[in-house]
């Protein structure tokens, strides 16, 4: 269990740290521009997502953490898992909502999408407010079936203080349906989305090796490395995400939390988080000249 606790930590402090630098970085980038690429400002949104998430996940976990935090155990778990719990989806939705820009921004004008290209920065404030909408109203059940832990029979311990009380069959059978049904529906537009931009990686490919062939040397545009970027990040999240299920679904299958499955799927559930800003760091020109430039400064100062 200590060993499973050192992970976890490691795992969320290097998530929040990572999280952090990208959300300022866009922060002062869409701050000096006039007018922000729609993709920074989803991957900044994305970058505060993690942050939340990695840090409720973090109060919860850790007993001294959750004990600072100044209200009633009862008040504390109900916030803690569902702000969590709402973070949690907010991943997925924030993660097609990056995948369904990117396409938009490397679509042709004849392509459907082509058309809310112009006005792209609109509808993504649009879209923030719909997957907040619906992710704070369809996971307000926690806030109801999350209790702080006692000596009642019915009730699933998921962490030392916190605890989740059991609820009728039927209500439990819509919800897992709800959940099912937005998660098949996002990740099914995230697989879409994945095969045009393959589909394009293709199609530049080809060209590419045209340019070769007529010795001309091909550069790779920036529009080429941000589509290879989310293509991974995809691919990477929907992979991780079916981990996921199926170990929430031995969970289900023995109708009990056990405490290593459950440690497991902690970790497994913030991977995603942690991987994914290293992920757009590393692939952001800009962010690596920058961190250049710092090496470079502290070379000269050291010597």
């Amino acid at each position: 269990m200590l060993s499973f606790k050192n992970v976890y930590f490691f795992q969320a402090g290097i998530g929040t740290l990572a999280n952090a630098f990208l959300l300022i970085f866009h922060i002062f980038t869409i701050h000096q521009v006039h007018r922000p690429r729609p993709i920074d400002i989803v991957t900044c949104h994305l970058a505060s997502v993690h942050i939340v998430m990695l840090l409720t996940a973090l109060l919860i976990l850790s007993e001294d953490l959750f004990k600072l935090l100044n209200f009633p155990n009862e008040l504390k778990c109900k916030l803690l898992f569902y702000v969590n719990r709402v973070t949690r989806n907010l991943s997925i939705s924030n993660t097609c909502l990056l995948s369904i820009t990117q396409v938009i921004t490397i679509s042709p004008s004849s392509f459907c999408l082509s058309r809310f290209k112009q006005k792209l920065t609109h509808y993504i404030v649009i879209a923030f407010f719909c997957v907040w909408s619906l992710n704070l109203s369809s996971n307000s059940h926690m806030i109801i079936y999350t209790v702080a832990h006692s000596n009642r029979t019915n009730l699933f311990n998921v962490s030392k203080y916190c605890s989740l009380s059991t609820m009728n069959s039927i209500i439990m059978a819509l919800l897992i349906s709800l959940a099912l049904f937005l998660n098949i529906f996002f990740v099914g537009i995230m697989l879409l989305s994945s095969m045009y931009m393959m589909i394009f990686l293709c199609s530049h490919q080809r060209k590419s090796e045209y340019l070769h062939s007529m010795r001309i040397s091909p550069r790779i545009s920036p529009v080429k490395r941000a589509t290879c970027t989310v293509l991974v990040l995809v691919s990477f999240f929907v992979i991780m995400y079916c981990v996921d299920v199926i170990i929430s679904s031995f969970s289900t299958a023995l109708q009990k939390y056990d405490p290593i499955v459950l440690d497991i799927q902690r970790l497994v559930g913030n991977i995603y988080a942690v991987v994914s800003p290293l992920v757009l760091i590393s692939s952001d020109k800009r962010i690596i000249g920058i961190l250049q430039k710092l090496m470079e400064i502290k070379i000269v100062l050291s010597s």
